[in-house]
């Protein structure tokens, strides 16, 4: 609890090291974002009520689960889940990830699409904005976007506030930005949790929860980074591409789904050889420590003391840090298969909780691309602004995680 305690204060310094403007920080900002944080952490993490009722979701990811089964079965028989015609050699060698885990995509992008159109994610979303703007002292078009963040994707969510882009603040684009590498999007949440689920219980609600805590410590890394000195910005949702009834909701989120998982895909794919290829080429150069080179062993020494300041043990700070350098250089989901695969014994279970929030964002190189194409094509009057805070953002997004994993700590 100390080390985590004193870790939170650590990355809030890292921040104000790398602040434009040290001198126009707002401490109320920072207390206000911190004791948001921990109100939200004891809340989600210590009341029994609350804590039970977001991690009693893993009873959805079972049944997304069985559902998408449902599917896949049907469209691509045994390599989708339906019964094997012949023996399984061992336990596990017929499980095929593109015909049986990234289909979940697909249903989860049309089922949001669906809430979206019913307003049921739109209610939720003008509450939750409605209490950062209270809380946090934000404008209300920021106050959309990062709850939106929340639930939908780093693209997907500056929709909801798209006419406002062009005139938000400097601080304000760098917020939507932030809050942007600091969440993920629904539509993987579940597919993460299934990953997850060996190791970790009731895996949906964790993942739901480091979204909903790094909401606010996005705010808060971005106020501290990029202080706020201009007039804040008002705004309302505004719906991205209503559809015209349920099912046109459906169709339009299942398309949509359809070019999530093809990148996805694509993504895994690309990023796994370019992984094997630079191992290969560390291959070349001398043992260290006793061990070969690796592109995960670099990260780990490189992520090694932020890890061990959010709580975890010196002794699994190594692996830890291989942890969260895999999702900085490549993508979260390749560092949760990798968590999910960890032998028994090389994070406590703790500490594997503490990494499911700490890494539960999208700040990854790859993931800026997608930012700054999607986000310069919605405000091109902003475009060269955008791509300067572009790498800001990964720092600012990952120190936000950081702060979320800091914070579970604290209660765990």
């Amino acid at each position: 609890m100390t080390q985590s305690a004193l870790g939170l204060a650590a990355l809030v310094a890292i921040a104000w090291l790398l602040s434009e403007r040290k001198k126009s920080v707002s401490p109320r900002a920072i207390v206000v974002g911190i004791g948001l944080q921990l109100i939200l952490g004891f809340l989600f993490l210590k009341i029994p009520v609350v804590k039970d009722a977001f991690l009693s979701l893993n009873t959805l990811v079972l049944a997304l689960e069985a559902a998408t089964t449902a599917g896949t079965s049907f469209v691509f028989g045994y390599l989708g889940g339906a019964p094997l015609p012949f023996a399984e050699s061992s336990p596990g060698t017929s499980f095929i990830m593109a015909f049986k885990a990234l289909p979940l995509v697909l249903v989860v992008s049309a089922l949001s699409s669906l809430l979206f159109f019913w307003r049921i994610l739109p209610a939720v979303v003008r509450f939750l904005s409605l209490l950062l703007q209270k809380s946090m002292g934000i404008g209300g078009a920021l106050g959309v976007s990062v709850a939106a963040n929340i639930f939908v994707g780093m693209v997907e969510a500056p929709l909801f506030i798209r006419p406002y882009l062009k005139d938000m603040t400097r601080s304000e684009l760098f917020t939507v930005m932030t809050a942007g590498m600091a969440t993920i999007a629904g539509t993987v949440m579940v597919l993460y949790a299934t990953f997850l689920q060996r190791v970790i219980p009731d895996a949906l609600g964790h993942i739901l929860v480091a979204s909903f805590l790094s909401a606010p410590a996005a705010i808060l890394v971005s106020a501290i980074m990029i202080p706020e000195t201009g007039p804040l910005t008002s705004g309302k949702i505004v719906p991205p591409n209503p559809a015209n009834g349920s099912m046109d909701a459906i169709v339009r989120g299942a398309t949509d789904g359809i070019g999530l998982l093809i990148n996805i895909a694509g993504m895994l794919i690309v990023l796994v050889a370019l992984v094997s290829l630079a191992d290969q080429l560390l291959a070349f150069f001398p043992d260290v420590a006793g061990s070969p080179l690796s592109l995960p062993r670099i990260f780990g020494f490189a992520f090694r003391p932020l890890v061990w300041l959010i709580g975890i043990p010196w002794a699994e700070s190594e692996t830890a840090g291989m942890l969260m350098g895999t999702k900085t250089a490549l993508n979260e989901l390749l560092a949760y298969l990798d968590m999910s695969r960890l032998p028994q014994g090389a994070l406590s279970d703790r500490s594997r909780l503490i990494m499911t929030y700490a890494m539960c964002g999208f700040a990854n190189f790859g993931s800026l691309g997608i930012l700054v194409g999607g986000m310069g094509t919605m405000a091109p009057e902003r475009r060269d602004e955008i791509v300067a805070l572009g790498l800001r953002s990964i720092v600012s997004g990952t120190l936000a995680t950081l702060m979320t994993g800091a914070v579970v700590g604290i209660f765990l």
